[in-house]
């Protein structure tokens, strides 16, 4: 994620835990409204239905390594919302499209 990106939208899932494991830069994240700051070696793990989203608040880009147990969510996800977000060329994404894309995966929008 850039220095200074944000998630577009909080969300949950019900179907699976998310384990983050910080890989560079620091990543905050927001956990049913408590923040998290997840840096390079710390993990963290994001309970199912817990509504959560994430900033890089830093001046550096950051990664992480996210495993979902079970592997139930697959590339297809990543690949829809990159083109939603490409389109959206720098600007709002078509919020509806992406509410659309991640329920299909099983994924719920914050409300």
């Amino acid at each position: 994620m850039p220095a200074g990106g944000k998630v577009a939208v909080g969300h949950s899932h019900d179907g699976y835990e998310e384990t983050i494991y910080g890989l560079e830069g620091a990543l905050t994240w927001t956990i049913e409204g408590v923040p998290v700051d997840v840096g390079p070696g710390e993990a963290l793990c994001i309970p199912r239905g817990a509504v959560h989203q994430f900033d890089n608040t830093g001046d550096v880009d950051a990664k992480a390594l996210a495993v979902v147990t079970p592997g139930i969510l697959g590339p297809d996800y990543f690949r829809e919302v990159a083109a939603i977000l490409e389109a959206a060329a720098g600007g709002a994404p078509d919020f509806a499209t992406l509410g659309e894309v991640m329920r299909r995966h099983g994924i719920t929008p914050a409300e």
